[in-house]
């Protein structure tokens, strides 16, 4: 670890209490740089990774939408361990392309904050990061080496670029909600598990603060177990990870940030709102005495299929209610995702101006580009037999859709592609080939059911295909015509084509 130089000058950085206020209301790019499971296991190859699970490539231009749209900050969750050679060293591919997005971020005038994301987690095979002492040990040195690059990196950035310790790290047993709950509440393991959150962000601080520069003052942002907020009533140590949280000892006053996570049921709104109330009370008793103000830096929910009326209430009342107390807060993406990034534009409009008036109030006119202001093609490669491109991923009652039309800018090849349509259960298909540059399936009930869950447009063949979208419809029963976006399902690549 590198020590600070003596008589360096210390940048005089806003407090984290104005960082927080700052920001404004926040967004996650999701699904991106903390991609892992992509079925390919080279860390240097960046695009592989950042497009693995359906997002197109990072550009600034969606950073400047997000502006636009009334937003302030962007996180940006990153994973490390698949982008590090045995020693523990960063791919040079794989920090220049973190600092590239970084870039688009803070380019567009936004804060940002880039963290240790996928090193967490449920994952045996890939959290390498685990919340206890024997856990500590094991990752103490390669955790403190990684920060130290990623310190080093940016260490001359200036007070927009936040740095998070971990993202939402669990026990040996892997334990959501409160340490030791999925091997029946053990209260030694339990103090081991937080002991080692705070060991963490203790080993964060000091390699961080150490690196000197700008990164002296820089704000630095800890989570509590698992991230975890305490909500909830059906166990008595629900509260033990705001509880057992400490400020990590630091070099400079005001200058750390406490985060949790949110994801509250929304089906009854009055049951939510009583929830949220209560978590917004238990964050104020718990961390903020401790010395730092708090983000929220992910929100949603967890009810399977809320209404949009729910959603849009929700989230702008959640965002109101937590600016009211000074406590920051991050959407866990959606609003702009998959194919609808590249363009860029918002595929959820509604949830997007909830959020943005929830934070800056309504008589806020937010710019909201969506996918029908634009016209565009979608120029897609296939690089593996039997990949798959969406053509629409819900569910959709065959009592209101009779079927769906592709039209691509030219015929493919004979034998190359066919639609695939996937039925209310696994093994209830329905499959016809792609002849010509125009192709309608009707949806046949005794293939699928009463429903259908998907449809593909499927490689049938090695080698790389390419092959240009006009347009996807589905046909409902009276005949009307409702686009549908398509999306990566696996092993091909979208290119938007935005037409002038």
């Amino acid at each position: 670890m590198k020590n600070k130089k003596e008589n360096e000058t210390v940048p005089e950085f806003e407090t984290s209490y104005e960082a927080v206020a700052n920001m404004g209301v926040g967004w996650n790019l999701g699904n991106t740089l903390e991609s892992v499971w992509t079925g390919d296991d080279d860390g240097r190859n960046w695009r592989l990774w950042e497009t693995g699970w359906g997002q197109a490539v990072t550009r600034p231009q969606l950073m400047t939408m997000m502006r636009d749209a009334g937003f302030g900050a962007i996180r940006v969750p990153v994973s490390w361990g698949v982008h590090m050679d045995a020693d523990g060293k960063v791919y040079q591919e794989w920090m220049n392309r973190v600092n590239e997005v970084v870039d688009y971020v803070l380019g567009a005038g936004l804060y940002c904050i880039i963290n240790v994301h996928h090193d967490t987690g449920a994952d045996e095979e890939l959290a390498w990061l685990v919340a206890s002492p024997e856990g500590y040990q094991r990752a103490k040195d390669r955790y403190e080496h990684l920060w130290e690059q990623i310190a080093e990196r940016f260490k001359d950035y200036d007070q927009r670029l936040l740095f998070e310790s971990f993202n939402e790290m669990l026990d040996e047993g892997r334990s959501w909600c409160f340490a030791s709950l999925s091997t029946g509440y053990d209260a030694e393991i339990a103090a081991g598990a937080y002991k080692a959150i705070n060991d963490y962000a203790q080993s964060f601080v000091d390699v961080v603060r150490a690196t000197g520069g700008n990164n002296s003052t820089r704000n630095l942002i800890v989570n509590t177990y698992g991230a975890c907020n305490g909500a909830g009533d059906w166990n008595p140590h629900l509260l033990d990870p705001l509880r057992n949280m400490r400020k990590p000892s630091d070099s400079v006053s005001e200058h750390i940030i406490f985060q949790v996570h949110s994801y509250p049921m929304i089906d009854d709104l009055a049951a939510m709102e009583k929830e949220v109330t209560t978590m917004l009370d238990d964050l104020e008793r718990y961390l903020e005495p401790l010395g730092g103000p708090v983000i929220v830096g992910e929100w949603g929910t967890f009810s399977e299929n809320p209404s949009l009326e729910n959603y849009c209430y929700y989230s702008s009342y959640f965002v109101s209610e937590a600016k009211k107390r000074g406590i920051g807060t991050f959407h866990w993406m959606g609003i702009s995702d998959g194919i609808h990034r590249g363009i860029p534009c918002f595929n959820e409009p509604e949830k997007t101006e909830a959020i943005i008036k929830g934070y800056h109030g309504e008589g806020y006119s937010p710019i909201i580009p969506v996918i029908d202001d634009f016209d565009i093609t979608y120029k897609v490669t296939y690089h593996k037999l039997w990949s798959e491109l969406n053509l629409y991923d819900s569910r959709l009652d065959l009592n209101e859709y009779q079927g769906i039309t592709l039209k691509l800018s030219q015929a493919p090849a004979s034998g190359v592609f066919h639609i695939k349509v996937y039925g209310e259960e696994d093994g209830k298909e329905q499959s016809v080939p792609v002849s010509g540059a125009t192709v309608t399936v009707s949806f046949n009930a005794s293939d699928l059911g009463a429903s259908t869950t998907a449809a593909t447009l499927q490689c049938l063949k090695e080698g790389s295909h390419t092959v240009t979208i006009e347009n996807v419809s589905l046909i409902k029963r009276d005949g009307t015509l409702v686009d549908s976006t398509p999306s990566v399902f696996w092993g091909c690549e979208v290119e938007i084509v935005v037409n002038k």
